[in-house]
């Protein structure tokens, strides 16, 4: 290997390492969510206390919002591994055993995607979540017997993006419920400035209020946005990203002031431009659309809901008064029925 290709691996090294490193690692870097941060701490420093399990936690909310690095923050303040897997990925009752049993005592199990086990997969998690055991078949026809296998303390951590499509036995064998809400600017406006000095890129304060402003409420887009702007500012030889290169940056991604995407707009533009503003059905917008309609549900309009440009009613979606001045069309509130 040359010297310039073993150069070019450390770079990408360094870069890999510098993406990850975003992620906090502890309880107190973890910016936002106060409520949740200060009732987590409460759980965790009682569990240590006892020195005991944490008990076993469902994290809800959008996308983005930092679940998944929640539940590593648990692992590492309650000083234990973390086994990672989701929901679609143990498709078997056979699978979750096999995870089940190879945990170690006081470990976390990190279940992304919970809402989407299939039932005897979660019909496993029962006594595993309740008693510590599972329940395994040994044998087919009159010969087979069930066999009590006995499971070390864990803790399961379940993260879902819905948490009504949770059956009510598994949701009820959570012990903490933890929500997950979008960010204010303040919040994001931190967490921008924290992962800028971890890249190593300085941001103005300007700078970082606009990016904290485009990046709908979301940590992931927001570091998303820093690390694209910081391209446009490293290419343009600009040391500092300003508001300017910030706006210029996120015109040209076509990520516009209030945060929306083409993909929002598309949306709203669909709504108002082929329905007169609704209201119509989510399957007639996401074929319209070209777009997955639990796409569509799941991380396009919860931030429109959030902005107040739609609503959803009986008879479907529709948008607001506010989501027409957007778009810069005019909107006669006596030729449309939105509730």
């Amino acid at each position: 290997m040359s010297e310039d290709d073993i150069r070019m691996s450390n770079m990408l090294q360094s870069e890999v390492i510098n993406e990850l490193s975003l992620r906090p690692k502890r309880l107190y870097e973890f910016i936002g969510q106060s409520k949740l941060k200060e009732n987590l701490n409460i759980f965790l420093t009682a569990a240590k206390q006892r020195e005991e399990c944490l008990d076993h936690t469902l994290l809800y909310g959008p996308p983005g919002l930092g679940k998944t690095t929640m539940a590593n923050i648990i692992a590492t303040e309650m000083e234990n591994t973390v086994h990672v897997t989701s929901g679609p990925a143990i498709e078997r009752a056979g699978d979750l055993v096999g995870i089940l049993t190879n945990l170690e005592p006081g470990s976390v199990l990190f279940i992304d995607e919970i809402h989407r086990l299939s039932r005897p997969v979660e019909e496993i998690l029962y006594p595993a979540m309740e008693d510590s055991k599972v329940d395994i078949m040994i044998g087919k026809g009159p010969a087979a017997r069930s066999v009590r296998i006995d499971l070390p303390n864990f803790t399961i951590v379940g993260a879902t993006t819905r948490q009504g499509l949770l059956t009510g036995p598994l949701r009820d064998r959570f012990g903490i419920i933890l929500h997950f809400q979008y960010y204010d600017t303040d919040a994001l406006f931190e967490i921008i400035k924290r992962s800028s000095d971890i890249l190593g890129y300085k941001i103005s304060q300007e700078g970082a209020k606009e990016l904290s402003r485009r990046s709908r409420g979301t940590p992931r887009i927001a570091n998303r946005l820093l690390r694209r702007v910081r391209d446009f500012a490293q290419v343009a030889n600009i040391e500092t990203i300003t508001a300017k290169i910030s706006s210029e940056a996120l015109n040209s991604l076509e990520v516009d002031h209030l945060g929306l995407d083409r993909l929002d707009i598309n949306y709203l533009s669909t709504v108002i431009g082929k329905y007169k503003g609704g209201p119509v059905g989510l399957e007639t917008i996401a074929a319209s659309t070209g777009e997955d309609s639990g796409t569509l549900e799941d991380v396009i309009e919860p931030y429109l809901l959030q902005q107040g440009l739609i609503q959803r009613t009986p008879r479907g979606r529709c948008a607001t008064e506010q989501a027409f001045k957007h778009l810069g069309v005019s909107y006669d509130r006596s030729d449309k029925t939105l509730f």
